[in-house]
């Protein structure tokens, strides 16, 4: 159970509830400020002896402590419900990053060229492998969309098998791990712009929390545009999956959708609305410059529980327990997404606000 459903318990509940939380909640928090503390720290001691260090973001910190305590110590089972909350941190600072910055026509046109590539291309590998057409089916859905959360849509709709959504989920999140640290080094060696490698962040990477860390890294100008490209694929899930719901109906091994408009709303991610009034409420001026800044600073500290918990929530030995070929496919699907959506940015990028 995630943190958003605290506000549906009862008063005692809730109370229990927070106490089972709080742990884990603490050791986020622990964990990411750490992170900013080594940043700072490293930045302040290159300033006084007068020495050139390497900027490495406290987002990339945050991520490398949460995986050496997942894969050395672990997370015990006290934390493990608070921890788990990160998703919900995720979306409230997606949501409380709301700005006027805009997508652009020509960065619409690249996330309608990403979704249809990740879908030709993954289908094309999966049927190559040979694996079962439904977990075929839900690589393209994650690979395509958002993910883990694209996936777990999915699963309930076509009736995939337990095992299958847990291939395609471990396949996701390791590819989406390795993004985290080869998208900024591939960055730098093409000189991309903010507006580019955020682009190209929010294009390539499929998990929402991945391409947010991804762009932050970078900077906090391609970490907007990094949202801003994931969370426009994001608001497609439902008619994407409704689509592989249909043609599996058709085929007689998915439930019939009888109300298509139940089912969108349904599986339309709700944070994305939030961002929108959030947005359209900066866009009017109905926050002044200081509450503005407020804003800014509560969307950080949301961030900061979400990539510790990105990495307290990436367990390499049980991905590896997932079998081989699910990870041979998703890489090589992951990888020619990424190369052909980083070839669309740098064609588009002299177009692309500087």
């Amino acid at each position: 159970m995630s943190f958003a459903t605290l506000a549906d318990d009862a008063s005692p509940t809730f109370g229990r509830r927070l106490i089972e939380l709080a742990p884990g909640i603490a050791l986020l928090l622990a964990i990411g400020y750490s992170g900013k503390l080594i940043e700072q720290t490293i930045a302040a001691y290159g300033k006084a002896n007068h020495l050139a260090l390497p900027n490495i973001e406290y987002v990339l910190w945050a991520i490398i402590f949460g995986l050496v305590v997942a894969n050395t110590v672990g997370v015990p089972a006290i934390f493990r419900a608070g921890v788990e909350t990160y998703e919900f941190w995720l979306k409230a600072g997606i949501v409380l990053l709301g700005d006027v910055l805009k997508l652009g026509g020509i960065s619409l046109v690249a996330v309608a060229l990403e979704l249809t590539i990740s879908i030709v291309l993954m289908t094309w590998l999966g049927n190559a492998f040979r694996l079962t057409p439904k977990l075929t089916s839900l690589l393209a859905i994650g690979s395509s969309i958002c993910g883990v959360s694209a996936i777990i849509a999915a699963k309930g709709a076509i009736n995939a098998k337990d095992e299958e959504a847990s291939y395609a989920i471990a396949a996701i999140l390791a590819l989406g791990a390795i993004g985290l640290f080869v998208f900024p080094v591939i960055g730098h060696l093409l000189a991309m712009s903010d507006h580019a490698y955020g682009l190209w962040a929010g294009l390539a990477i499929d998990n929402t929390a991945e391409a947010t860390a991804a762009g932050n890294l970078w900077s906090e100008q391609a970490g907007k545009i990094a949202v801003l490209a994931k969370t426009t694929r994001n608001a497609t899930i439902g008619f994407v999956v409704l689509g592989y719901a249909i043609y599996w109906a058709t085929r007689g091994e998915a439930e019939t959708i009888e109300h298509k408009g139940a089912f969108l709303w349904q599986k339309f991610p709700k944070f994305v609305l939030g961002f929108l009034i959030v947005s359209l409420l900066a866009t009017l001026g109905a926050f002044t410059k200081e509450q503005t800044a407020d804003i800014a600073n509560l969307s950080r500290w949301a961030f900061l529980l979400t990539f510790a918990g990105v990495g307290l929530s990436t367990d390499f030995s049980e991905m590896r327990k997932q079998g081989l070929y699910p990870f041979i496919v998703g890489a090589a699907g992951e990888i020619g997404i990424a190369v052909l959506t980083l070839g669309i940015v740098l064609a588009v990028q002299p177009w692309l606000p500087t």
